[in-house]
């Protein structure tokens, strides 16, 4: 499949290989070519189905495609030792990470959650049009899905840390963790939480290619069984 860019790709795939270089995620031809496609499939869809605020294709690379791409490293080092592994993407959207994520480790599952059915549909229709086996969406409010004993939840911009844990941990197996994408440190979220099952372990700041923001991902893992 090949999906038409609003930019030439001679201009997109040299930007999109320099990222993955400077982020130290090795790729494919193959993979490039369906990140592409997922983001072209993603601007076409945009202008009917409003998925998403950012509308220009440039932002679209810089601020969904990178930014996803700079948690693959932090997902490949969890992920390493286990044989079969899933992932679980709350409140998704358009499918970031989730999608991202499909497309670079292609030997786990995804698992896309979104209260909303058209970006649900989106990311299907993705799943579909790029041959993604591993990629699932699931239309739903998080809290009333079928528990998903994933290994690890992550979201983006999706609540307050509070309520994200929350919702995510009793979905999320035994000795599995919780990530929580966000732009600057959430010091007022941080101090917000209440008594959960589940600590902060680690905030990392991510270095997004060609975006001059603050960006971090916040790390939780299980401190008892939740009720």
């Amino acid at each position: 499949m090949s999906q038409h860019l609003p930019f030439s790709e001679v201009q997109a795939l040299p930007r999109l290989k320099k990222a993955c270089q400077s982020l130290g995620v090795t790729l494919d031809d193959s993979q490039y070519a369906s990140l592409l496609d997922y983001l072209a499939l993603l601007h076409r869809w945009n202008r009917t189905y409003n998925l998403t605020a950012i509308r220009d294709v440039d932002k679209m690379l810089v601020q969904h495609l990178f930014d996803s791409l700079s948690v693959v490293p932090t997902f490949q080092a969890e992920l390493v030792s286990r044989e079969t592994s899933v992932v679980l993407d709350i409140g998704s959207g358009a499918g970031l990470p989730g999608v991202v994520i499909s497309i670079v480790m292609p030997n786990i599952q995804v698992i896309c959650v979104d209260a909303v059915e058209k970006k649900t549909a989106f990311i299907q229709h993705a799943a579909s049009m790029l041959k993604l086996g591993n990629l699932k969406a699931v239309h739903g409010r998080i809290e009333a899905i079928e528990k998903v004993n994933c290994d690890i939840a992550v979201s983006r911009a999706f609540s307050s840390l509070d309520d994200f844990v929350s919702l995510a941990g009793r979905h999320v197996k035994v000795g599995g963790s919780i990530l929580a994408m966000k732009g600057k440190l959430p010091d007022d979220e941080i101090a917000a939480m209440q008594q959960t099952a589940w600590k902060i372990t680690s905030i990392d700041s991510l270095q997004v290619p060609e975006l001059d923001a603050q960006r971090c991902l916040v790390h939780f893992r299980r401190t008892q069984e939740e009720a």
